[in-house]
């Protein structure tokens, strides 16, 4: 299966969060799984990548032009598939991907989030959004979505396309 992990790009947060990643990308390789993602030598990113590698596994970048010029190509990309922008790259990750893991992240992420999971709900694709809520990072995004649930601004369950896993083993229970 092709994971596609959304993540910040940032050094300085939670180390937690770095270990949390790195035991995902572990499992992911352990489990035959390849790994997509943004392609970066930074943050969650770079560290999803380096453990999917030392445990044997594959990863595929889909890194924006202007990334790769600026020389933040991670070294541990087996597949780089360049891009024109993000809206290319949100589109090349869904094509190339079977499920999405979103970790903790930022602006991006929840752009990338929000693009696959409305995709789904209009007949795109029927691929799935997992909010890997580590240490509750996700919990505002969460009660975000069931109030606007509970206020009729979301046609359907949002749970339908997008679902919260507290650990890699609840994640492997959802794929």
């Amino acid at each position: 299966m092709k994971i596609c992990v959304f993540c910040s790009a940032n050094q300085q947060i939670d180390p937690v969060f770095f270990a949390l990643t790195e035991e995902l990308g572990k499992w992911a390789a352990e489990n035959g799984h390849t790994i997509v993602y943004g392609g970066v030598n930074q943050g969650l990113m770079e560290c999803i990548a380096k453990a999917t590698k030392e445990a044997g596994g594959h990863t595929i970048g889909i890194v924006p032009m202007i990334v790769e010029k600026s020389g933040r190509l991670s070294d541990y990309v087996d597949v780089d598939i360049p891009c024109d922008n993000l809206s290319d790259r949100k589109q090349l990750m869904m094509d190339q991907s079977d499920v999405f893991i979103a970790l903790p992240g930022g602006i991006g992420t929840i752009d990338e989030i929000f693009t696959v999971a409305s995709s789904a709900t209009i007949g795109y694709h029927q691929k799935q959004v997992i909010l890997y809520n580590m240490n509750g990072f996700w919990d505002a995004l969460i009660a975000l979505l069931d109030d606007l649930q509970t206020k009729g601004m979301i046609r359907g369950n949002w749970r339908d396309y997008i679902k919260t896993a507290d650990s890699i083993e609840e994640i492997s229970h959802l794929i």
